[in-house]
């Protein structure tokens, strides 16, 4: 700091010497001045540093990237008194500029970011005709980091301003001093460019050029607001990379079957839905429960990988659309089988036909041969009928039916290697499957997929706010009454966010066309079925009363193409 002119101020141009009393006033005096001086410059400086430490830490903690780049924009103008700044973000082929931020206060302008009003100009190219854009002071400053502090842009040379002067010219208003500064990361790349416009004097108003002590702060402020950005653009990069892998393993799960293609993304759907609608009600209980972005965020996630474990379950069993059915439907090799069995009753028959001929048979006993081997042949047919409607899981099997299947399985046949039964014992579990098509053991087969959603999920290493997912995802089976799997909890051991999942996961499954073990059901029917499910207790009943009374399946059906009578 100079203080000559303190001395000057105080009529103290050299120094008197000690013992004069009026050069000693004075010297007090300039004392005091100098005093206040260096606590005014102190605290104008301790306020800088606070100020930029404030803003160091907004920047780094904002984690939505419009709002940090208007914040950058808005703190730097704040910081130099500009009129006006825009923000200029590199694309990602580092071939133009993007408008992102554009602010100007006499214009009274706040245009991207937040603002909801779109930047509608066009880029600005970094190269023309293969070669470097220095004609732009935004690309210029973009190419090679430079800053540029133009006091005048009217009377500046090298630089092409036709931009700024048009809109001047259509707007009125007037553009003057510019500051230019790159945006580079922490690996000193430039990934954008910061342009502020018309400094103000504080005291006065009128509009001055940038003063160069500002240069170094708002430089420092682009230098911490490009850290921050790269930072946040890479955790989103994250999590968009991270969102991508889950759906990509979510499709190939449902591309497994040609009947649940689309499933896991109709349960998201279905399953937001709901959270959202509880978030809106007054309504008790929810009218206190209001999910906050990172709970949604992992209602969400729990979602889209409540069927990871699929990825496990055989095909053959995710596919069985009806009870013999493997690879393939084994009802072609039992009706083969019968065709035998009809070939060797035929030649039965006709043996004894020729032993009947040869001894000199009449015609009565002939017809009474033909009329038995008819007899035979038509209950073998009833035999394979019966077991082709039990092969179907669309009705369920009745105890006279079960009682008939094991009356032919206990019946043989003869081959050269010896007796073999119509149907065998593998075949008959299968058909004796009451309802649906699988059998106790491929049901566990099929259960087991929660077991390894929660294995899968707990291996992964979630961010704190995300430490739920595994259990939201993998608790979509579980009833309140404990009869659920793959764990048996009950209502007290059940979080809201698995009760939606799984009412969610129910309501598209009972209303999906796509299902090959049976044919879609009537909206009607759909809401009967969960009615007696909230009653037996095995699903949440004010989510389901929520899903009804607010009328949200038929948002649902509306948006999957479904009329409420399909």
């Amino acid at each position: 700091m100079d203080f000559s002119s303190e001395y000057e101020k105080i009529g103290l141009a050299s120094d008197p010497g000690p013992g004069s009393l009026s050069g000693d006033k004075k010297l007090d005096k300039l004392l005091k001045s100098v005093l206040k001086e260096v606590k005014n410059y102190a605290e104008d400086q301790l306020k800088h540093i606070k100020q930029s430490t404030n803003i160091g830490l907004a920047l780094s903690s904002e984690k939505n990237i419009d709002k940090l780049l208007e914040m950058l924009v808005l703190e730097a103008r704040a910081m130099s008194d500009a009129d006006a700044g825009t923000l200029y973000i590199l694309n990602d082929e580092g071939t133009h500029l993007n408008f992102k931020i554009m602010q100007n206060d006499t214009m009274n302008i706040r245009m991207g970011g937040t603002s909801g009003t779109e930047i509608n100009l066009p880029s600005v190219p970094l190269y023309l005709d293969e070669k470097p854009n220095h004609s732009n002071v935004s690309s210029h400053v973009a190419i090679t980091g430079e800053i540029i502090n133009i006091p005048d842009v009217y009377e500046a040379e090298g630089f092409d301003f036709t931009g700024p002067k048009k809109y001047d010219t259509s707007t009125g208003y007037h553009s003057k001093s510019m500051i230019v500064i790159p945006l580079k990361n922490h690996e000193n790349d430039i990934i954008g460019v910061l342009q502020l416009l018309n400094a103000k004097d504080p005291e006065t108003g009128s509009v001055m050029p940038f003063p160069d002590e500002y240069v170094d702060e708002i430089a420092s402020l682009a230098s911490q607001a490009a850290v921050a950005l790269t930072n946040t653009q890479l955790i989103q990069d994250l999590k968009n990379l991270f969102y991508s892998f889950i759906k990509t393993i979510a499709s190939a799960i449902d591309e497994k079957s040609p009947y649940t293609s689309g499933h896991i993304n109709r349960v998201v759907d279905l399953t937001v839905m709901i959270a959202e609608e509880i978030n809106k009600s007054n309504k008790q209980p929810f009218g206190r429960k209001n999910f906050d972005d990172n709970e949604m965020e992992e209602i969400r996630l729990a979602a889209w990988m409540h069927d990871v474990g699929k990825i496990t379950t055989p095909e053959y069993v995710v596919d069985k659309s009806t009870k013999l059915q493997t690879i393939f439907d084994r009802i072609n090799i039992v009706e083969t089988r019968f065709n035998l069995i009809a070939k060797l009753i035929e030649n039965k028959y006709l043996h004894r036909k020729l032993d009947l001929l040869q001894t000199g048979a009449d015609k009565k006993e002939i017809e009474s041969l033909d009329s038995e081997l008819e007899t035979e042949l038509g209950n073998l047919e009833s035999d394979l009928e019966l077991i082709r409607s039990s092969n179907l899981p669309g009705e369920f099997l009745t105890d006279d039916k079960i009682s008939r299947l094991k009356e032919i399985a206990a019946k043989t046949y003869l081959l050269s290697d010896g007796e073999r039964p119509y149907i065998t014992d593998e075949e008959m579990e299968n058909l004796f499957v009451r309802k649906g098509s699988l059998t106790v053991r491929e049901r566990k087969i099929i259960e087991n997929h929660a077991a390894v959603t929660h294995k899968m999920l707990s291996q992964l290493p979630f961010p704190r706010k995300l430490l739920k997912v595994p259990d939201y995802a993998s608790e979509h089976h579980e009833k309140l009454d404990g009869s659920g799997y793959p764990r048996g909890l009950t209502a007290k051991d059940l979080p809201l966010q698995s009760r939606i999942i799984a009412v969610a996961d129910i309501f598209e499954a009972l209303t999906a066309k796509d299902r090959p073990y049976k044919k879609p059901m009537h909206i009607s029917q759909v809401l009967k079925i969960m009615d007696m499910m909230k009653k037996d207790n095995h699903i949440d009943p004010d989510i389901y009363d929520l899903l009804i009374e607010s009328r949200l399946y038929e948002k649902y059906l509306e948006k999957e193409d479904r009329k409420d009578g399909d």
